[in-house]
C-alpha cells in the first residue's frame, strides 16, 4: 500500500531533523554533507511523487462500468484460458490483454482503451455484444482465434472512440455491416482471413478518417463500389481486396483518387485498369496480378514513387513503357508482368534489369535481356 504524506509533513521530513518541530529550533546550525546530500535525496524523492503518484494512482483504478462488461465478455467465452486474470479481486486495467491510457481525453487511466484477445484456439463462440459497452476503447483487436465464429455484433458501433478494429485470421462470417461506418472515428478496418461473404458496402466510403481498409482473404462477392471514390481524393485508405471472388470492371471513378497501396489481386476483375496509374501519382504499390484485366500497356505511365507493380496473369497488351526506368530503383523488390500477352522489346534501365526471366516470361512476344534477343519479326 502506498502511505501518502501531506506537503507540509514531507517539507518537515526533509528539511528538520526526525521528531524536531521548526519552533524547537533557536539556533541557526551549519548543514553536514551527509546531511546535504539526505536534503537532496528526499528533495528529489518528493518531487518524483509529486510529479508521478497522479499516474501510480490511476493505474490501480478500474472503472466498475468497464469492469462489468469484461467479466460479461468473458463469461461469453466460457472463462476461457486466456482470461485468467481477469478476475474480481483485481483492477482490470492489469488484466492480460486490456489496455487503459490515461493520455485518452476523459479516461483519467481507469477507463479501458484497448481491447486485445489473441491467439488462442480454445475460445470458442462469437464476439458478445458486450465489447460496446467500453465506451472508451480506441482499439479493439481479435486476432488469431480459429474457433471464433458468427458476425460482427451492432453493439460496436457505440464505440465511437474506436480507431483501430481488427478482426483477423478469425472464422467470422456474413456480410461486411454497413454499420462499420458509423463509426467516424475509425483509422483502420482489418477483416483479413475471415470466411465474411456478400458485397462490400459501399457506406464505407463516408468515413472521414479511414486509412486502411483490408478485406483479404475472403469469400467477398460482387464488385468494388463506385462510391469508393469519395473517399478523401489526396490522401485515400490503403484499399487491400486481394483473395476474394470479386469480379466485373472497375468504376473508372477509381482513378480519381490517388491510392497509396491498392492490392486487388487473386480476383475475376475484367476491363480496363490503367488509370490507376499516372507519373504524377503518389501510389507506391499497386498489385492487380491474377485477375482478367485487359488494356494497353504501352498507354501507361508509372507513378515515380512506385515500389511495387505486378500485373501478372492478366491479358494486358502491349509493350513495357522505357518510362518504368524512370522509377526511382532505390527500393524497388516486386516488378512481375508474366503471363500477360506483351510484345515488343524490354526496354534497358536500372528497373528492368533488376528482374529475371520469371517477371517476364509466358507473354505473346516479349523479348531482349533477360528474355532471348528480339528478331526482327518481334521489335
Amino acid at each position: 500500500m502506498l502511505k501518502l504524506y501531506t506537503i507540509s509533513s514531507l517539507l518537515r521530513r526533509t528539511y528538520y531533523p526526525i521528531n524536531t518541530e521548526p519552533h524547537a529550533i533557536t539556533q541557526p546550525t551549519t548543514l553536514s554533507k551527509e546531511r546535504a546530500a539526505n536534503i537532496a535525496i528526499m528533495s528529489s524523492t518528493f518531487i518524483y511523487i509529486l510529479l508521478f503518484l497522479p499516474f501510480l494512482i490511476a493505474a490501480d483504478k478500474c472503472n466498475k462500468y468497464d469492469k462489468r462488461a469484461l467479466l460479461s465478455i468473458k463469461s461469453a467465452f466460457n472463462n476461457a484460458y486466456h482470461f485468467t486474470s481477469w478476475t474480481s479481486s483485481a483492477a482490470c486495467c492489469d488484466w492480460y490483454g486490456i489496455e487503459c491510457d490515461p493520455t485518452v481525453p476523459g479516461s483519467d487511466g481507469s477507463r479501458v482503451t484497448g481491447l486485445f484477445v489473441i491467439d488462442d484456439s480454445t475460445i470458442t463462440g462469437s464476439i458478445p455484444s458486450a465489447v460496446g459497452d467500453l465506451p472508451f476503447l480506441t482499439s479493439l483487436r481479435f486476432h488469431k482465434l480459429p474457433n471464433l465464429t458468427g458476425n460482427i455484433p451492432s453493439s460496436i458501433t457505440r464505440l465511437t472512440r474506436l480507431s483501430i478494429l481488427l478482426f483477423s485470421w478469425n472464422s467470422l462470417s456474413g456480410p461486411i455491416p454497413s454499420f462499420l461506418s458509423q463509426i467516424p472515428s475509425l483509422t483502420d478496418i482489418d477483416l483479413s482471413f475471415n470466411k465474411f461473404s456478400g458485397s462490400i458496402p459501399p457506406e464505407l466510403a463516408k468515413l472521414p478518417s479511414i486509412q486502411q481498409i483490408d478485406f483479404s482473404c475472403n469469400r467477398l462477392t460482387g464488385s468494388i463500389p463506385a462510391e469508393f471514390d469519395n473517399f478523401n481524393k489526396s490522401s485515400p485508405p490503403d484499399l487491400i481486396l486481394n483473395h476474394n471472388n470479386l469480379s466485373g470492371n472497375l468504376p473508372v471513378s477509381l482513378g480519381v483518387p490517388v491510392w497509396g497501396k491498392i492490392d486487388l489481386s487473386r480476383n475475376n476483375l475484367t476491363g480496363d485498369a490503367s488509370f490507376l496509374f499516372g507519373a504524377g501519382k503518389s501510389t507506391r504499390y499497386i498489385d492487380l496480378s491474377r485477375n482478367e484485366f485487359a488494356f494497353d500497356l504501352s498507354r501507361v505511365t508509372f507513378p515515380v514513387n512506385l515500389t511495387v507493380l505486378d500485373l501478372n496473369h492478366n491479358k494486358i497488351t502491349g509493350s513495357i513503357p522505357a518510362q518504368i526506368n524512370q522509377v526511382d530503383p532505390t527500393y524497388f523488390p516486386v516488378f512481375n508482368v508474366s503471363y500477360n500477352r506483351l510484345c515488343g522489346e524490354i526496354p534497358a534501365g536500372p528497373i528492368t534489369a533488376m528482374f529475371g526471366v520469371d517477371s517476364y516470361f509466358h507473354n505473346k512476344c516479349l523479348c531482349g535481356s533477360p528474355l532471348p534477343p528480339c528478331t526482327s519479326r518481334q521489335i
